[in-house]
């Protein structure tokens, strides 16, 4: 049955349809451009500086991980991990453009123990992406990228590179929220001291302050990645609690980072001069200590009232750590 072009118009219009010219059509294909964005005023940033610096204090703190969703045929979720501790969280750095937060735990008899870092840096040009087996290399940020956003980026407990992520602040419902880009990051401690069968995770990270504290979420995707492209295993939900605690005596940790923060500051120094000319690899093997172990017996030196040149840290870096000399690439969002 045929329909006069009248007809099919008619029709159109009776049942509610769009009718598009072929001028409109050829319109329609071209990209439309949205205005950019305006620039965060400075309440929102000093709203989100306010969210950022709320992180530090006195916590009990969950650790929660969940297989969700095996993505390869055979694949078996493993049992859920479950842990926890007591932790304090120092603010160290606080500038217009930069806070930085080190995490210390408290163990046993008030044994403490170093533990992440967390630096937060606005508008960042540039951040570091976990590259290949033990290597960051430092990557330029565009400027829609990070145009009003945050960038963490997350060290391990001598400073080493853990991984970066970009995203900007919500304010709008009561409770600062952050939601990272996602990202790379080499393997938790959690995992691969107990399993060989991946070798890095695709993560996308959420912080929000909460009446009683603040949460860390994380989306993880287990990953092989290879130069032959990725095979993927199975996705992860993390759910960190960071709870306000009272009561219990933080104050070895304070003790502590008083006597061994100079120290830390010179290892820091170093880890950016090389994040700076490119990246850092790491020498020694995920699972192997040395690193680790070396600095942490000088941090101890430290402690105990010895003053260290910085000779004997370089001769740590020398020996563990190398600068990896590389042209900046624009991150990609992934």
């Amino acid at each position: 049955m045929k329909f006069s072009l009248t007809a099919i118009l008619a029709m159109a219009v009776l049942s509610g349809c769009a009718v598009t010219s072929s001028q409109e059509l050829a319109q329609s294909e071209t990209p439309v451009v949205p205005p950019a964005e305006p620039a965060r005023s400075a309440e929102l940033i000093e709203k989100d500086r306010d969210a950022i610096r709320a992180m530090a204090g006195e916590y009990i703190v969950s650790f929660a991980f969940d297989e969700t969703v095996p993505l390869i045929e055979g694949y078996e979720r493993k049992e859920p991990k479950r842990s926890g501790a007591s932790e304090v969280v120092i603010l160290i750095e606080d500038s217009p453009n930069k806070i930085s937060l080190q995490h210390l735990l408290i163990v046993g008899a008030g044994e403490v123990i170093k533990h992440w870092r967390q630096d937060w840096v606005y508008e960042a040009d540039h951040r570091l992406d976990f590259v290949d087996d033990q290597t960051w290399q430092t990557v330029a940020l565009t400027k829609e990228q990070t145009r009003g956003a945050w960038t963490q980026c997350v060290y391990g407990v001598y400073d080493n590179p853990r991984y970066c992520g970009t995203g900007k602040w919500n304010h709008r419902y009561g409770n600062p929220t952050w939601t990272s880009d996602r990202n790379w990051r080499v393997l938790p401690r959690r995992e691969f001291t107990t399993r060989d069968d991946y070798n890095a995770m695709n993560v996308e990270n959420r912080h929000t302050i909460t009446p009683v504290g603040w949460t860390h979420e994380q989306d993880n995707t287990k990953v092989v990645r290879s130069a032959e492209g990725n095979q993927v295993l199975v996705r992860e939900f993390g759910f960190n609690e960071y709870r306000h605690m009272e009561g219990f005596d933080f104050q070895p940790a304070y003790d502590y980072w008083q006597a061994t923060a100079p120290f830390w500051a010179d290892v820091r120094d170093l880890f950016d001069q090389a994040i700076e000319q490119g990246g850092v690899r790491i020498k020694v093997p995920l699972e192997n200590m040395e690193a680790i172990e070396a600095l942490f017996e000088l941090a101890e030196q430290a402690e105990q009232g010895e003053n260290l040149s910085l000779d004997e840290i370089n001769q740590v870096f020398g020996e563990y750590i190398e600068t990896i000399d590389a042209g900046m690439q624009l991150a990609e969002v992934r």
